[in-house]
């Protein structure tokens, strides 16, 4: 199949998961994502193991993230090796980095440097907290811009401890934010032959991510409150939420209070109007989940069903991977490591053209492309 970036070069001089969450996607795309790496070392991301997980003496996630590309060493310290990289620079239509501010000026490879080699290269930097001010040079760890940026005061109920959200979202949404903007900037060398300089941090993606909390707080002066009892979404009324029931967990969206009695038929619910449902939450949201505990899941979702109300089961993943609806999204792809070993891992999101995007081809060794790249160019 065809894919979009087909013979759009792209250099990524990233490590752990931001710049590499962009090259993977680009990757998927279609583009030849080369990743420059220490000799020695590669890139850091190989030692940051999940839950001890690990293949070939690099961690299972990252071989999840770099699948698909290839692997170019080379010694920023080195002169040679950065004649090479020049050389590969002068080929490159993208480059991604995400170090530290002043990181890849100081080797020689800021953007106006390598502007003066190739023009229109579409360079892009990735920081933690932008390229100015106090925090510029604090580690770009995921955790610590949630904890920043307000984000973990956002989930978990009022009245409790902040709760960051269990994975590297900023890392994610900076990542794909990222491809947006590259493959725009791609577009505009096509028209114009210029290249651009893409600025991003994870701090601004996920202020960005906050939009509707930073609004409103923008508009009223006062920090969105999260609900004491059940939260979900801090700017959203009863009946929002997740609750228990006899036997498992449903999610129930917004809707109006007595389209949900209809299938709850709560008499302690008929007293709340619905003008009650967002100064009342908390007590509402209580006389909900009582109820909701007399009778199973599946009774409540029938009922649900038969009313189109927006209410669906909580699953964990092992209930999920054995519903139809799951297995119809063909989610999942095989990497294979080599004729005795592979890996499941999920694929690219979006179709293209009705057929779904997969690339079983492992993460490179460190400059496991060197020679074949050399050779290349020359």
């Amino acid at each position: 199949m065809a894919l979009p970036l087909d013979g759009i070069i792209v250099l990524e001089f990233s490590q752990y998961l931001s710049g590499p969450c962009a090259g993977l996607r680009l990757a998927d795309l279609g583009a030849r994502v080369i990743k420059i790496e220490h000799p020695e070392k590669g890139e850091a991301g190989r030692k940051l193991a999940i839950k001890n997980l690990w293949v070939d003496n690099s961690s299972l996630l990252f071989h999840t993230i770099n699948r698909n590309k290839e692997s170019f060493a080379a010694d920023l310290n080195n002169e040679e090796d950065m004649q090479w990289l020049r050389k590969l620079i002068a080929r490159a239509d993208v480059i991604i980095h995400n170090f530290r501010p002043g990181v890849m000026e100081r080797k020689g490879l800021g953007y106006e440097a390598v502007k003066e080699i190739r023009p229109s290269i579409v360079y892009t930097r990735i920081s933690g907290y932008g390229e100015a001010g106090p925090w510029k040079n604090k580690p770009g760890q995921d955790l610590l811009v949630q904890s920043l940026s307000g984000l973990a005061y956002t989930t978990g109920s009022g009245g409790e401890a902040p709760v960051p959200l269990g994975l590297g979202i900023g890392d994610y949404l900076c990542g794909n934010q990222a491809v947006q903007f590259i493959i725009a900037a791609l577009i505009k060398v096509r028209k114009t032959g210029r290249g651009t300089l893409l600025q991003l941090s994870l701090m601004e993606s996920l202020i960005d991510f906050q939009f509707e909390f930073f609004t409103t707080y923008f508009q009223s002066r006062r920090a969105p409150e999260r609900a004491r009892f059940n939260n979900a979404n801090a700017l959203l009324s009863a009946p929002y939420g997740v609750y228990q029931t006899a036997g498992g967990y449903i999610a129930v969206a917004m809707m109006p209070l007595q389209a949900l009695n209809r299938a709850l038929q709560c008499p302690a619910l008929e007293a709340y109007p619905e003008e009650d449902a967002f100064s009342k939450r908390d007590e509402i949201k209580r006389v909900i989940a009582a109820h909701l505990l007399t009778q199973t899941s599946h009774y409540w979702l029938q009922r649900a069903e038969a009313l189109d109300l927006w209410i669906m089961p909580v699953l964990n993943w092992e209930q999920m991977r054995q519903s139809a609806g799951y297995t119809v999204l063909d989610m999942e792809q095989e990497i294979v490591l080599d004729k005795n070993r592979r890996f499941t891992t999920t694929r690219c999101p979006v179709r293209i053209n009705g057929a779904v995007i997969k690339s079983g081809r492992r993460a490179p060794a460190v400059g496991e492309n060197n020679e074949d790249i050399k050779i290349s160019l020359g």
